[in-house]
């Protein structure tokens, strides 16, 4: 009968429930009286039968005007409740009204609320053990995964109702480390602690865990995921509470774990006045505005509103994606007064960086632009030293030209002591930027150092991610190899910050906490997707971890000092570095014959400049360009 009532269309089905509606409010009247006086067919109704078309009269349009029909039964909420109440509570008192007004016949006062009590039993009760019978009937012809909610809070009840609803994903239990929740029932489901979690995974045959815990901090999420590493299911994560709050995202769309949420760490609090200084109201440039660092530069820069900012891009598909993306924040923003500018242009066009900070009336610039992947910077030495170190050789003096009041240069803890490349330009354009600013001038020259940044392109965590996707292996380049890591959005916000305390020729160094060895990192995420390694010791793992050796150029480990002297700030995340750097004519000197070097495209004048310039630079391998060693190859092919 209920399978035939279901496929009805649905003016049949509100047909049917105003029927059923309307038998429910005979049997009220009816049973207010009979309870009331204990009589099967009490005298009193003799009188009063008028009750009973009036009731339906009543009641019935009452409860289509406070909406009790408009409600599809599988997907009511505790609002249904409410509705009911009000309806039977105004459909009885208008009864009353109009029973004081005839004055036809007695009822005794204690009927109206036995009246009330009865239809509110019949017409509530009848739609919530259909509306249970619905949704048994939807989890059953629809096979769903079973699934564990780790928090019992505000959030994790929020995705339990979600959930109910979802045709993949069924919650079976609740789990939660505050033991005063324990044993009790949140939304139907028990909160268990988090030692049963292994019986409770083997009883529901869970494959999934989900953290509903949204606002604790990165250090207590890394110890719950600790914990959770070693059982056998997947883990998964809400949206953080930014997004959630900013309606970025919704409380069901969980996402994987995030390498920030195995490594990140709490953050300071950053300090506004800083934040602000060298941004809001003032003309910003970010330049490698497409790139991993600029985007998030643009992102927070915007958030602070400046008068205007110009994105400086050679990648017109990198350009139009954090366009759009700003465009999007400003109309979220309600719009402010904010110039948003798109540049196409590479930073080894000195003349159109001028041109750019000269027409914008450009006050700060932070220039991110840079080839900073390692081993292809070591095969492309000579693009990468264009790029790097003439790319910000021309950025700083279209700055000095343009009157620009201050220039960050973004750069790497591969300048320290470098053995590639990538390392020796960044520590050159460090260089350039110390002897510019020893020359005088009004434009603040500064230098802002830091390790990896977190889910960075061309980084490791990308990669792992699709190795384990596929099954692996996992590509790891040495069992010890280690780095230092911090997010994107983090870096970014210091980056800023430190702009502010900048004085002229400044060398910052962000704190990056303590290094993570690569090692240790896959295998904690290859463990978080509910999988486990395979290697010696465990011989029957899932995901295998293969070591394919150190490409060139890299360090087992990096560093962010070259000296031993480095000074507090007012930030306690940001220092002040003091490392000496060779007079500002020998660096022009060594940038002179760089350029005519890589004009010629002589690969081993170039090295040997660079070598001469950056005295920390050691190579550990020979030259990698991939056409000098074609040509090499060429030449000892014609002298055999």
């Amino acid at each position: 009968m209920l399978e035939k009532f279901l496929n009805l269309p649905a003016v049949f089905r509100r047909i049917l429930l105003i029927l059923g509606d309307s038998l429910a409010v005979l049997a009220a009247v009816w049973a207010s009286f009979a309870i009331r006086l204990g009589e099967w067919w009490p005298y009193l109704l003799q009188d009063v039968v008028w009750l009973f078309p009036l009731a339906i009269i009543v009641i019935i349009p009452t409860f289509a005007a406070v909406g009790l029909y408009r409600p599809i039964l599988r997907y009511a909420d505790e609002s249904l409740l409410y509705t009911i109440v009000l309806g039977t509570s105004a459909g009885i008192l208008l009864m009353m009204a109009v029973w004081v007004f005839l004055r036809e016949g007695v009822v005794p006062r204690s009927s109206w609320l036995i009246c009330w009590l009865v239809l509110m039993a019949l017409v509530g009760g009848g739609r919530l053990v259909l509306r249970r019978y619905l949704r048994r009937r939807f989890r059953l012809s629809t096979p769903r995964a079973p699934v564990i909610v780790y928090g019992a809070g505000e959030a994790g009840a929020q995705l339990v109702n979600a959930l109910r609803y979802s045709t993949e994903f069924e919650p079976v239990a609740f789990v939660d480390d505050n033991a005063r929740l324990w044993s009790s029932v949140v939304l139907g489901l028990k909160v268990r602690g988090p030692a049963k979690l292994p019986r409770l995974i083997a009883r529901h045959e869970a494959k999934l865990i989900l953290l509903a815990l949204p606002s604790i901090s990165h250090q207590r999420r890394r110890e719950i995921l600790e914990s959770l590493a070693g059982l056998p299911v997947r883990v998964m994560a809400l949206p953080a509470l930014a997004e959630l709050t900013s309606g970025a995202r919704r409380i069901d769309e969980f996402r994987e774990i995030d390498v920030e949420d195995i490594l990140g760490r709490d953050s300071v609090r950053p300090d506004q006045a800083l934040l602000r200084a060298r941004v809001s109201g003032k003309a910003v440039m970010v330049t490698g505005a497409g790139g991993s660092i600029g985007t998030e530069l643009c992102r927070q820069i915007l958030a602070l509103r400046p008068r205007r900012l110009v994105l400086f891009e050679r990648s017109e598909y990198a350009l139009y994606s954090i366009e759009q993306e700003l465009g999007t924040m400003l109309a979220n923003m309600g719009q402010p007064a904010i110039d948003v500018i798109p540049i196409l242009g590479s930073v080894i066009n000195r003349r159109r960086l001028w041109m750019v900070m000269e027409r914008f009336e450009v006050q700060t610039v932070y220039h991110a632009a840079a080839y900073k992947h390692v081993p292809i910077v070591e095969h492309n030495p000579i693009e990468g030293v264009r790029n790097n170190v003439f790319g910000t050789l021309y950025a700083a003096e279209a700055a000095i030209a343009a009157g620009v009041e201050t220039f960050v240069l973004v750069s790497s803890d591969k300048a320290v002591r470098p053995t590639n490349v990538m390392g020796a330009t960044k520590r050159l354009s460090e260089l350039i930027l110390q002897g510019l600013a020893g020359q005088g001038g009004a434009t603040r020259l500064c230098m802002v150092r830091f390790g990896n940044v977190l889910d960075s392109s061309g980084s490791v965590v990308p990669l792992f991610r699709e190795q384990i996707r596929k099954g692996g292996p996992v590509t790891v380049t040495h069992p010890e190899v280690e780095r230092y890591f911090m997010t994107i959005p983090e870096a970014a916000q210091l980056v800023i910050q430190a702009s502010a305390m900048a004085r002229g020729g400044d060398l910052f160094l962000l704190d990056m906490g303590e290094s993570v060895r690569i090692l240790d990192l896959a295998i904690r995420m290859i463990r978080l997707s509910g999988l486990r390694p395979r290697d010696r010791e465990n011989p029957d793992g899932d995901i295998e971890i293969q070591f394919n050796g150190l490409r060139s150029g890299e360090k087992l480990r990096e560093e962010l000092l070259i000296g031993a002297d480095d000074l507090p700030t007012e930030h306690p995340m940001i220092r002040r570095a003091s490392e000496a750097h060779p007079p500002w004519s020998t660096i022009q000197d060594c940038i002179g014959r760089l350029d005519a070097a890589a004009r010629d495209f002589d690969y081993p004048a170039v090295r040997a400049i660079l070598r001469e310039a950056v005295a920390e630079y050691q190579p550990e391998n020979g030259i990698e360009d991939w056409i000098w060693r074609a040509e090499a190859r060429q030449v000892v092919g014609l002298g055999r």
